[in-house]
């Protein structure tokens, strides 16, 4: 039982955790809803669309580029076993604990 390295990055689980609520998100909504410079959101994103977990789609609206993002198959798969991963690792100690000590 390990936690994918690539999504246990605090901004890189923020963000697939956000996109797995989506079909897909622009730039801009994500950055926003996450609170993360640019910077932040294109080098994780890069790292993300590297691993095969997000794919990155640039096109325009209007004559404004924009950039969005959505989470592959793959990442689906891989934020599902992550929180899996957790829910194991939280349930098992808790299990044990009784419900007036917890």
């Amino acid at each position: 039982m390990t936690l994918d390295p690539m999504i246990h990055t605090p901004a890189r689980l923020r963000m697939v955790a956000l996109l797995a609520t989506a079909t897909e998100a622009e730039f801009a909504f994500v950055r926003d809803s996450l609170e993360m410079s640019d910077s932040v959101v294109s080098k994780h994103a890069g790292a993300l669309e590297k691993a095969g977990y997000v794919e990155i789609r640039k096109g325009y609206v209007g004559k404004r580029p924009r950039t969005w993002f959505k989470l592959t198959p793959q990442g689906r798969r891989a934020f599902d076993e992550y929180v899996g991963t957790l829910q194991q690792i939280v349930g098992r100690p808790l299990a044990n604990v009784p419900d007036d000590e917890r």
